[in-house]
């Protein structure tokens, strides 16, 4: 499996210019594209929406080689209820650390070195003081799992993830496709996942051919498909094929040909401005600002 890739994770953004500001101005990312649609994504990339929506890729570099966070903004909805399915992403950047200091960013110290603070919308994220131990700062992505051995049979021998650590006794599995991507950590809680409405997907590649074979594989294992087999398009952009998974628990997970992907991907030397027209264009803030001034009024 050697020639999968982990890609991004999905947010549901409420607040694009806070949002924009915890990603660029705290983390040090970069907008790599942004994209605009006029009617929901045929495989829900933004949550069971069907209204205009963008997309904003943010990375600390292009996305061939670089896991991303994928912003996903509703026009109109204002915030989402969160689970506890989410548990954080886990960046190892001094300079984060640093930025948020400067900002007066809330940093919590939860361990030597190890800093906890979250983006808007309540999405956990944690800083290490140090520099990456690899090219990418991103190391790993943790989601709340109710039965790790059913969860480390679903990613490791259905999807094919190594397992790099295991610990029955903290509940914990850290997983991957490659030694210096992001990983996975499942981490086991008492009781349900519960995705409320905030609920994030994760993205991974795969070589276009594989597609219809993981889709077979997933269908006589009986797991579920939320969305089989499509094909979506961005405007002026390549046209990806993928299908999206979900796992004993319900995390959303999107597998994508790779090739199509990498051309869709290219970082885009306008995305930085294509987000500041959004967010200038965007009147949907001062129409809330005025609705809640009203209602405080009232």
């Amino acid at each position: 499996m050697e020639t999968r890739r982990a890609l991004h994770f999905v947010f549901k953004v409420g607040n694009r210019f806070q949002t924009a500001r915890f990603f660029r101005d705290v983390l040090g990312m970069k907008v790599l594209r942004h994209e605009e649609f006029e009617e929901g994504c045929k495989a829900t990339c933004n949550g069971p929406y069907d209204g205009k929506w963008s997309k904003t890729m943010v990375g600390f570099g292009p996305e061939d080689d670089h896991f991303v966070a994928e912003l996903t903004y509703n026009y109109g909805i204002k915030n989402y209820k969160l689970g506890n399915d989410f548990k954080g992403i886990t960046v190892a950047s001094s300079q984060a650390v640093s930025n948020a200091r400067k900002l007066k960013w809330p940093l919590t110290e939860i361990a030597d070195g190890v800093f906890e603070t979250e983006a808007p919308g309540g999405y956990k994220f944690y800083l290490r003081n140090q520099s990456p131990p690899q090219s990418d700062p991103v190391l790993k992505v943790t989601l709340a799992v109710s039965d790790l051995q059913k969860s480390l049979n679903y990613w490791s021998n259905l999807l094919g993830m190594k397992v790099y650590e295991k610990n029955e006794e903290k509940q914990r599995a850290l997983l991957g496709y490659a030694d210096n991507q992001c990983k996975l950590e499942l981490q086991g809680i008492q009781g349900a996942v519960d995705h409320a409405a905030a609920f994030g997907r994760i993205a991974f590649s795969c070589p276009q051919k594989e597609l219809p074979d993981l889709e077979d594989l997933m269908k006589r294992e009986k797991q579920k498909i939320l969305t089989p087999l499509v094909s979506l398009d961005t405007p002026g952009k390549a046209t990806v094929q993928v299908v999206i998974l979900a796992d004993p628990d319900g995390h959303e997970i999107c597998f994508v040909g790779d090739e199509a992907f990498r051309k869709l991907s290219k970082m885009d030397p306008t995305g930085n401005q294509l987000l500041e027209d959004a967010m200038a264009a965007d009147k949907s803030d001062e129409w809330f600002a005025k609705r809640i001034k009203r209602e405080e009024a009232g």
